[in-house]
């Protein structure tokens, strides 16, 4: 055994990179929410970037070390700490057999995601370990975590603790400033962008958009100025992705999420890009942003951009990380 869920959270989930290849047969991607915390929490404890982690809320669960384990945290900041002395994210840590990880209070982000070397030994499900809570696969008997349930790792790893440590952070820490934005996220038009009234466009780039109470995996809806079409047509369902932007009857946006339907039948007015989704991902109930729209050739170098920025950090944690680590 490795970590023991003493108490469980409000949505503790293990979750990876998603499940593709399946919306035709009605099965959505599902995956984490934030990919770039994903990619970085792995990176700091040597793991492959798209390596099952675990997706918490808060309140977030409290884990029992039943070994001495190398981890990262990444995303939000939840004010993680280990037998009272206070855990940094985006920082490598090793943590104590016996010792007990808990969150204390939200100081911002929506999500944490904690990456244990070696990585979990989750249940796979039609290529992915991705937790898929309606069908009931995937991930740990593919539902949230509870009391007492115990997650075991793929590889035991030996990293170097000495006995009367209880945590050691490791002196450097993740610089992820340029991969998240604040306030702003870009999109593309979609399908049915044109088919908005002029005023509406106009509104999509300049006005403040902000997320309602009703935001969950699946979609975030939103609150703000009312959008309308030239004029009003049946659509036929088609499909949609992670980021697309319906507009609903009454006038609002929905930005669909991980959990998303594979088809839906409102209109497409745009998809945010994939280099902003983590960013959107952070965000919570009551925060407010605005729209940018951008070209498809954008989108594209912006999320090259990021990916090269993945990449860097992983050939230098990989380096640092080597002393460390008896595998």
């Amino acid at each position: 055994m490795s970590l023991h869920i003493i108490k469980h959270g409000l949505l503790d989930l293990v979750q990876d990179a998603g499940r593709y290849g399946y919306q035709h047969l009605g099965i959505n991607p599902g995956g984490v929410m934030d990919s770039i915390a994903m990619h970085v929490a792995n990176i700091l404890v040597g793991n492959d970037p798209s390596e099952a982690v675990l997706e918490m809320h808060f309140p977030a669960a409290e884990i029992e070390f039943e070994e001495t384990l190398l981890i990262a945290l990444a995303g939000a900041d939840l004010s993680a700490s280990v037998d009272a002395k206070e855990i940094p994210v985006l920082t490598p840590v090793i943590i104590q057999k016996g010792s007990v990880l808990h969150f204390g209070r939200k100081q911002n982000g929506a999500r944490i995601y904690l990456a244990a070397c070696g990585g979990f030994a989750a249940e796979e499900w039609l290529g992915s370990f991705s937790t898929h809570t309606k069908v009931k696969a995937g991930g740990f008997e593919g539902r949230a975590l509870q009391k007492n349930d115990r997650i075991n790792l793929k590889e035991k790893q030996q990293p170097v603790l000495s006995a009367d440590q209880t945590a050691k952070i490791f002196p450097w820490r993740a610089n992820v400033s340029d991969m998240y934005r604040e306030h702003s996220f870009r999109f593309i038009p979609g399908n049915e962008y044109w088919s908005l009234d002029e005023t509406s466009k106009h509104k999509l780039a300049k006005e403040t958009f902000v997320i309602s109470r009703e935001n969950d995996r699946m979609g975030y809806r939103l609150g703000g100025v009312s959008l309308q079409m030239t004029a009003t047509t049946e659509l036929i369902s088609t499909a949609v992705a992670r980021g697309t932007m319906q507009l609903l009857p009454d006038g609002q946006l929905i930005i669909l999420m991980a959990d998303h339907q594979t088809t839906g039948g409102y209109p497409r007015v745009g998809h945010i890009i994939t280099a902003d989704i983590s960013s959107l991902a952070q965000m919570q109930a009551g925060e407010k942003f605005s729209l940018e729209q951008v070209t498809l050739a954008d989108a594209e170098n912006l999320l090259l951009k990021q990916q090269m920025d993945l990449q860097q950090l992983q050939n230098a944690c990989n380096f640092r990380l080597q002393e460390y680590l008896q595998r």
